[in-house]
C-alpha cells in the first residue's frame, strides 16, 4: 500500500522519459548504421606477433580468376571493401617484404565476407618488431663474455656500464644497431684479474675508454634468426664482426611501455685485437684461451629513451 504522496511521487516517475533507455537506442541505431557500412570483405592484416602491416593489399577474385575488388590496409591493419556479390572467392594478402597469404571468402547475402585475423609472415620465415627506434635498457641487458682458463675451465665476466640503441627498418635488411660499452666496467668478480684486464695487456682501458660496435647490414639466417655484419673497435683496433641475433619477441611493461628481446653471440680472437698477452702454464697448455666467447642478452624498450 502507499500513500497519496508515494503513488503521485511513483505516477511521475514513471511518466518521466527513461534517462537511461535513449542512450540505448542511439547505441543500437550506430550499430545498425555501421553494420549496413560494413557490407563488403573485411580482414585484419597482422605479424605473427600481432602488430599491424600497415599498407598490405587484398585482392579478391571470383571463381573465374576475375578481380572484383583490391583494398588497401590502413595504419591498423584493417582492410575494407565495397558490398560483393554472394558467392564464393579468394582473398590474397600481399606486403613487401611478407610471404603472400591466399584463402577462400564467401560473401552472405548481405554481401558481406569476414576473414578475421590474417597472418603474414616475413619472407624466409622471419620477424622483427615493429619499425623504429628501440633503446637498450641496460637493467635487462646483459653484455658477457667467457675465456678458457688453464685448457679447464671458464672465467665469466659483464660489462655493466653501456648503452645503444636499433634501429628497426621497413624492411629488416635496412635496420641498424648501435652500441657503446664503456671498457673499465668489466667484472668477472675478482678484483686483481679485473685491474689486469683494464691494463695495456687487455683492454687498455685507460687509452681507449670505450668499445663501440656499429652494424652494416643484416642477413636472413633461419625462422626469428638474423646475421648482424657489423665493425667491433676493441682497444684501439677495429675489424668486422658478425653477430648470430635471435629475435625472441615484444610483450608490455608495467609501465606502460612496448620492449623487444634479442639474445645474440659471437667468438672473437684476442690476437685480431692485439691481446696477446699469455703465460705458458706447461706444455702446449695457456694461462688463458685464444679465443673469447660473448654472448649478449638485450632488451629494448620502443622509442627514444628508457622510461
Amino acid at each position: 500500500m502507499y500513500t497519496s504522496q508515494e503513488q503521485a511521487g511513483r505516477s511521475a516517475t514513471a511518466s518521466r522519459p527513461d534517462r537511461q533507455s535513449a542512450p540505448q537506442r542511439h547505441s543500437t541505431a550506430e550499430r545498425q548504421s555501421a553494420q549496413a557500412g560494413r557490407r563488403g570483405l573485411h580482414a585484419l592484416i597482422r605479424t605473427k606477433d600481432g602488430w599491424a602491416v600497415q599498407h598490405a593489399i587484398v585482392t579478391v577474385t571470383d571463381l573465374t580468376g576475375q578481380e572484383v575488388a583490391r583494398a588497401e590496409a590502413d595504419a591498423e591493419g584493417v582492410v575494407s571493401t565495397g558490398p560483393l556479390a554472394p558467392g564464393v572467392y579468394t582473398a590474397v594478402a600481399t606486403a613487401a617484404g611478407y610471404t603472400p597469404a591466399a584463402m577462400t571468402a564467401i560473401a552472405t547475402g548481405s554481401g558481406t565476407a569476414e576473414l578475421g585475423t590474417v597472418v603474414l609472415a616475413r619472407q624466409g620465415g622471419v620477424d622483427l618488431p615493429p619499425p623504429g627506434i628501440w633503446t637498450l635498457d641496460p637493467a635487462h641487458c646483459t653484455i658477457a663474455a667467457t675465456a678458457q682458463h688453464l685448457g679447464l675451465s671458464t672465467v665469466r665476466g659483464r660489462f655493466t656500464q653501456f648503452a645503444g640503441r636499433i634501429e628497426v627498418g621497413p624492411d629488416p635488411e635496412t635496420s641498424s644497431v648501435a652500441a657503446d660499452i664503456v671498457a673499465a666496467s668489466i667484472d668477472t668478480g675478482n678484483g686483481t684479474r679485473d685491474d689486469h684486464l683494464r691494463s695495456a695487456d687487455f683492454l687498455n682501458a685507460d687509452a681507449y675508454r670505450m668499445i663501440s660496435y656499429r652494424s652494416s647490414g643484416l642477413t636472413p639466417a633461419g625462422p626469428d634468426r638474423w646475421i648482424v655484419h657489423g665493425t667491433l673497435t676493441l682497444a684501439g683496433v677495429q675489424r668486422p664482426v658478425d653477430l648470430d641475433l635471435a629475435y625472441l619477441g615484444t610483450g608490455h611493461d608495467p609501465w606502460g611501455g612496448l620492449r623487444a628481446a634479442f639474445r645474440a653471440g659471437t667468438e672473437l680472437r684476442r690476437e685480431d685485437f692485439a691481446m696477446t698477452y699469455n703465460q705458458v702454464v706447461r706444455a702446449g697448455v695457456n694461462l688463458i684461451g685464444s679465443t673469447l666467447k660473448v654472448a649478449l642478452d638485450i632488451q629494448a624498450v620502443q622509442g627514444a629513451s628508457v622510461p
